[in-house]
């Protein structure tokens, strides 16, 4: 029983961050539905990896706007087999308190703020066991137009399945899970309202942290040390997009989980710096805390933002620390990603964003350096997605019992 394919659909799928999750633990994709061309390019190339067929592929990666009014049709045309769960979460820009306190409107007016909608639609329609729904910590308290949104989500879930919505119990944390980042998200688990034994309650109760800062019986957090320091060290604009003979020599228990055997690295290439960000990067990481203030006070010269406004605009990633939380914005310069070692003077690579968000290092990202960027930015870390593939597929095992001792007694 324990063995059985479970099957997913993945809804604003992004690169797969959280379909690798399930991937690990055995499941099916039958649909990735996705957006962006490059990030569609990324989930074909893994489902290659796991070995499905190109006429698999063609059919369960579907580029498409979610918004479009033919969704529907296009998925039951590509969806030939019973869904035992949905997965994905919209895009969450409208929903950060970043978002919202840099947009002029405080993404009162933007769309995106309602994508919500989309994915409840293609989830009543498909009506699988259990749903996963994944959101930053800001949706639940976004009222774009006086008009809170957590509220009204709820609410339309409930219609066909049951949900939890106390906050301390839906907010979870990536580093309890073995990612050596601090990443805090909102995850919906829902459970079909016919399934009547099963609280989704019991769902997180049985998710049990792998890693505690507060838990002397667990293992501390994982950090960017242990996730990076084994990577080829790059000055800036060194580096490929695939590199071979990688000869690792550190080792922990994260790495022995993203490691590729084949010792192959793949994106592991460094931005190209102007000497004043090389000397900003060099001098902040040797203080691996400083903010601009601390610069302002011993090299003025290189500070042009105001501190008092601008004080985190430049920040180390810690090396005896989780990580910071990933964020899309890494495409656009990195400054919130400097890497610890002050001789290397650069920001991350993707590889080592990828680390940090516990990609496996043969998860390829395609596309531009700017595209693979944005694709680790916005994805659910794949050791946290295996987490919930896990714990769900016991709840899945159960539900299958039942089934089956159903139908044996008719």
């Amino acid at each position: 029983m324990s063995q059985k394919k479970y099957t997913f659909v993945d809804l604003f799928a992004g690169c797969g961050g959280l379909s690798e999750g399930f991937y690990k633990n055995g499941y099916k994709a039958l649909l990735h539905l996705e957006i962006d061309p490059t990030a569609c390019k990324t989930l074909c190339t893994r489902m290659k990896y796991y070995k499905y067929s190109d006429k698999d592929i063609e059919r369960a990666v579907l580029c498409k706007d979610i918004t479009d009014d033919d969704v529907l049709k296009v998925i039951d045309q590509r969806v030939k087999q019973e869904v035992d769960i949905i997965i994905g979460g919209p895009p969450c820009q409208a929903y950060s308190s970043v978002g919202r306190a840099q947009s002029p409107d405080s993404m009162n007016n933007d769309p995106r703020n309602y994508l919500f909608e989309n994915y409840l639609l293609i989830l009543n329609h498909i009506k699988p066991k259990m749903f996963i729904f994944e959101n930053v910590k800001g949706i639940l308290s976004a009222h774009p137009n006086g008009v809170r949104i957590f509220p009204k989500v709820i609410s339309e879930m409930r219609k066909t399945y049951k949900v939890v919505d106390i906050p301390e119990i839906i907010t979870l944390n990536a580093a309890d899970y073995g990612v050596p980042q601090i990443r805090e998200r909102v995850i919906l688990i829902g459970v079909r309202n016919d399934i009547s034994d099963l609280d989704p309650l019991e769902i997180y109760k049985s998710l049990k942290p792998t890693h505690s800062e507060t838990d002397d019986s667990l293992p501390d957090y994982v950090t960017v040390r242990q996730a990076i320091t084994d990577l080829p060290r790059l000055e800036p604009g060194q580096g490929d997009e695939v590199q071979h003979g990688i000869n690792y020599d550190i080792n922990n228990a994260f790495l022995e989980k993203v490691r590729n055997k084949d010792d192959v690295v793949y994106n592991h290439q460094a931005r190209i710096h102007n000497d004043t960000d090389r000397e900003r990067y060099r001098i902040l990481s040797e203080h691996q805390n400083w903010q601009l203030k601390d610069l302002q006070e011993v090299r003025p010269d290189l500070i042009h933002h105001d501190p008092k406004h601008f004080g985190n605009r430049y920040t180390v990633q810690e090396y005896d620390k989780p990580g910071r939380t990933v964020v899309a914005h890494l495409y656009k310069d990195g400054n919130l990603f400097i890497h610890p070692d002050c001789t290397q003077a650069r920001t991350f690579t993707v590889r080592e964003a990828a680390r940090i968000q516990s990609f496996p290092d043969d998860f390829v990202f395609e596309g531009s350096r700017t595209d693979q960027y944005k694709q680790v930015g916005n994805a659910v870390p794949p050791l946290m997605a295996q987490a919930f593939a896990e714990t769900i597929r016991s709840y899945l095992n159960i539900i299958e019992k039942k089934e089956k001792n159903q139908n044996d007694d008719k």
